[in-house]
């Protein structure tokens, strides 16, 4: 069985405030789908939360192991 899907879209330069300047960064948007039959909002979104967390750190899962 399948309780959620991780899916990620195409990157993309955007526009973003950066101390007191805007200046390009690569975006990277991701959506998650799962069944709400067995999981709940507020895991998923403290999931994709560390999904966030890890990409923009990587050395982040060094640390946490």
């Amino acid at each position: 069985a399948q309780g959620g899907i991780l899916a990620r879209h195409k990157m993309e330069d955007r526009p973003v405030p950066l101390t007191g300047a805007v200046v390009i960064r690569p975006m990277m948007y991701v959506a998650l789908s799962y069944d709400h039959r067995i999981v709940d909002g507020r895991e998923a979104v403290q999931f994709l939360v560390k999904v966030k967390e890890y990409v923009e750190d990587p050395g982040h899962l060094l640390l946490e192991s």
